[in-house]
């Protein structure tokens, strides 16, 4: 894509935010917030067709009004605008990012939980506000990692946030029976119909010291990105579970999810596998998920 293009389409976007952005502050501030709920996943789609991002979906997906916590792998800023394009959600992220210019002001408009790292009691503030939500039948996005990878190699997921779900039960403020964990898995796995190598994913993922303008001017002239969003079978977290076995089966199934993702073969049924997998899984901390062979150089 030229510069001239890059631009064409960046005036595009700004255009129709322009356009959302007064009935959505309205929607939130003096309505039930249903309209506020479709307008950032509106903008999100209309950024993905300016961009050309074709995103295939597989997998189980909460049903509409479902609450769930989606647990997912997290490999760039671009995670965001894909999920986000989806359905109606919302994500927990570090405090830091309310600050970020622009990108703070698209997090607060999707309702993001902002979470400050360094203070003493933050966990329990944020997992009751979490809770809250998925009580109301929302759905909330937690990058389980804790921070961002290569698309290749998953972090092991941390489980103190994941304790959010049991405010939502009957022994916290929410007073349902169950909640549903939901793995989600984001493989990145084309460029323009080819294959995407080792070589080209640092141009798609965002992460380690990365800075972030020549990474947006090359997401922007490399072309079209193609990415696979799998579902994976849903855990029930009730009074009784385990935090830490239901992430780690969480995790499993993520992990086995960008495996086959990644290798080109069919992504149903991580359920069962996940559960036998979570044990040995987690332990083995960073460890590569491509096939061998596959997008690599």
């Amino acid at each position: 894509m030229t510069r001239i293009g890059t631009i064409a389409r960046l005036v595009l976007y700004a255009l129709f935010f322009g356009l959302i952005v007064g009935p959505h502050v309205l929607s939130l501030r003096y309505g039930r917030g249903r309209l506020a709920g479709w307008l950032p996943t509106m903008l999100h789609r209309v950024f993905l067709r300016l961009f050309s991002v074709r995103v295939i979906q597989s997998g189980s997906p909460p049903r509409a009004g479902e609450g769930a916590l989606v647990l997912a792998n997290h490999v760039s800023w671009l995670d965001v605008v894909v999920l986000g394009g989806l359905r109606p959600l919302s994500f927990v992220a570090k405090s830091e990012i309310a600050g970020w210019p622009v990108i703070g002001t698209f997090a607060r408009l999707q309702r993001t939980v902002f979470i400050d790292r360094a203070r003493r009691g933050a966990t329990a503030t944020v997992n009751s506000m979490i809770g809250e939500r998925l009580a109301a039948g929302e759905l909330v996005v937690l990058f389980a990692e804790g921070t961002t990878g290569d698309g290749l190699r998953l972090l092991p997921f941390r489980s103190s946030l994941v304790g959010a779900a049991r405010e939502a039960l009957t022994e916290g403020t929410g007073g349902l029976a169950r909640i549903r964990l939901q793995p989600l898995a984001l493989a990145y796995t084309g460029r323009a119909g080819l294959p995407l190598t080792r070589i080209e994913r640092p141009e798609i993922a965002w992460y380690g010291d990365m800075e972030l303008a020549p990474h947006l001017d090359l997401f922007a002239r490399r072309g079209p990105i193609d990415l696979h969003v799998v579902w994976g079978a849903p855990i029930a977290f009730e009074p009784g579970t385990d935090r830490k076995v239901a992430t780690a089966q969480a995790e499993a199934s993520v992990r086995q999810a960008l495996r086959d993702a990644l290798a080109g073969r069919p992504v149903q049924g991580h359920g069962a596998r996940a559960a036998e997998a979570a044990g040995r899984q987690t332990s083995r901390e960073g460890a590569d998920v491509s096939a061998p062979g596959v997008a690599a150089v």
